[in-house]
C-alpha cells in the first residue's frame, strides 16, 4: 500500500514543482501581450497624429501665398508621387537679378541654381543656401531660418491671380463702355448684368455718402475697389487655393490707398474738425485733435482688419469641415461634413459680395467726411 502511493506522489510533487513555471510562462505570455497592445495603441496614435498634422497642414497651404499653382498630386504604381500643376516665374534680386522657373524646386523638395548661387523653399519663402544639397539653418531659439534671404519680387499665385482680375476688370468694362457708345447709351452682351450694379453703387453707395456736387471724382475707385474685391473673392472659392484678400498685405494696401485719398482730397472743414474742433473750449480742443488724428488712422486699419479677418475665417472653417471627412471615415460622418461644407460654400458666395460691398460703403463713408461742409457760422450763432 505504501509502495503504491509513491508514484502518485512523485506525480503530484513534480506538479507542485513545476507550478512556478507555468505561472512565469503565463505572466511572459501576458507580458508579450500587454507590450503588443501598447505597440498598436502608439501606432495608431502616431498615425492619429500624423494625420491630424496632415489637415493642419492642409489648411495652412490653402492660406499660403505660393510660387506654384498646385491641382492635385497622384501616387502611381511603383509609390512614386506627381504633382499636377503650373509653375510661375520666380524673380530675385541677389548681388543681381536672378529670373528662372519656379518648378526647379520640385514642390519643395530640391534647390534651384541660377547664375552659380542655389535656392530654396522654406514654408513658400525663398532661401539661399550653399549647394544643391544645401540644408535650411535654423535657429535654436525660435527655428527661424539664418539663411540669407534675397529679395524676392516673383509673381506669385496672388500676384498671378491680381493681375488676372485686373486685366479681366479692364477688358470687362472697356466692352461696357464701346456698348454704349455704339448703342446710344445701352448696354449689350454681358454689361447688362453689371449695369445695375454700377448704377446700385452710384445712387445707393456714392451719392447717399459722399453728395451729389463731389461723387463723381470718386466713382472710378469706388468701382474698381468693389468689383476688385468681389472677383478676388469669387476666384477664392475656387478650389485653386487662391487666398487674396486673405493676405494681411494685400488688405492693408487697399486700406492705405483709401487713406491716402481720404487725406489729399480732404477740405479745410475736415482738417478744422479734427484740429480745432469749432463749439468746443479751448482745452477741450487741445485733449481732442490728438484723439482725432488717431481716428483717422484707425479707420483705414479697421478696413483692412474687417476684409483680411472675414475671409480668412471662412477660409478656416471650410477647410477644417472638408479635414472632417478624413478624420470621420465613414459614410454617416463624411456625409454631414460635406453637407456642412456645400452650407458654409453657399454663404461664402453671399460673405464675397457682402464684404465688397462693405469696404465700397465705408470707403465711401470716408470720402464723405473729408468732402462734407460744414456752417461753422450758424452753429457758432447758436
Amino acid at each position: 500500500m505504501v509502495f503504491s502511493n509513491k508514484p502518485l506522489q512523485f506525480i503530484v510533487a513534480v506538479l507542485v514543482a513545476c507550478l512556478p513555471l507555468f505561472s512565469s510562462a503565463n505572466t511572459a505570455t501576458d507580458s508579450v501581450h500587454a507590450k503588443a497592445e501598447v505597440k498598436t495603441e502608439s501606432k495608431v496614435l502616431n498615425i492619429k497624429e500624423k494625420e491630424a498634422e496632415e489637415r493642419k497642414e492642409y489648411i495652412q497651404h490653402h492660406l499660403l501665398d505660393t510660387h506654384d499653382f498646385h491641382l492635385f498630386s497622384y501616387v502611381d504604381d511603383n509609390k512614386e508621387e506627381h504633382h499636377i500643376g503650373f509653375p510661375l516665374p520666380v524673380i530675385l534680386w541677389d548681388e543681381g537679378l536672378h529670373l528662372f522657373s519656379s518648378s526647379q524646386f520640385h514642390h519643395g523638395e530640391k534647390a534651384a541654381e541660377s547664375k552659380g548661387k542655389f535656392y530654396k523653399l522654406h514654408h513658400e519663402k525663398i532661401y539661399r543656401v550653399d549647394s544643391a544639397e544645401g540644408e535650411i539653418q535654423l535657429n535654436n531659439e525660435n527655428h527661424h531660418p539664418t539663411n540669407v534671404k534675397p529679395l524676392d519680387l516673383s509673381i506669385t499665385k496672388n500676384v498671378f491671380v491680381m493681375l488676372l482680375v485686373s486685366v479681366l476688370i479692364f477688358l470687362l468694362f472697356r466692352s461696357l463702355a464701346n456698348s454704349y457708345a455704339k448703342n446710344n447709351g445701352v448696354a449689350k452682351g454681358i454689361g447688362r448684368f453689371f449695369e445695375p450694379i454700377i448704377i446700385y453703387v452710384r445712387d445707393e453707395i456714392a451719392i447717399p455718402n459722399i453728395g451729389e456736387k463731389h461723387y463723381k471724382k470718386y466713382m472710378s475707385h469706388l468701382l474698381t475697389v468693389f468689383f476688385f474685391i468681389w472677383f478676388l473673392n469669387i476666384f477664392g472659392l475656387s478650389p485653386l487655393g487662391i487666398n487674396v484678400t486673405g493676405n494681411i498685405a494685400i488688405t492693408a494696401c487697399l486700406a492705405i490707398i483709401t487713406y491716402i485719398i481720404t487725406t489729399l482730397t480732404a477740405n479745410k472743414n475736415y482738417w478744422g474738425h479734427i484740429f480745432w474742433m469749432p463749439g468746443v473750449p479751448v482745452p477741450m480742443k487741445l485733449i481732442l485733435a490728438p484723439i482725432e488724428l488717431l481716428g483717422t488712422i484707425i479707420k483705414p486699419f479697421s478696413l483692412m482688419i474687417r476684409l483680411y479677418a472675414n475671409i480668412v475665417a471662412g477660409h478656416i472653417v471650410l477647410g477644417s469641415l472638408i479635414g472632417l471627412m478624413f478624420l470621420f471615415k465613414s459614410w454617416f460622418g463624411s456625409t454631414l461634413s460635406f453637407g456642412l461644407s456645400f452650407a458654409i460654400s453657399l454663404i461664402e458666395v453671399l460673405v464675397a459680395l457682402l464684404q465688397a460691398y462693405i469696404f465700397t460703403m465705408l470707403t465711401a463713408l470716408y470720402f464723405g467726411s473729408a468732402v462734407e461742409e460744414h456752417h461753422h457760422e450758424e452753429e457758432a450763432h447758436h
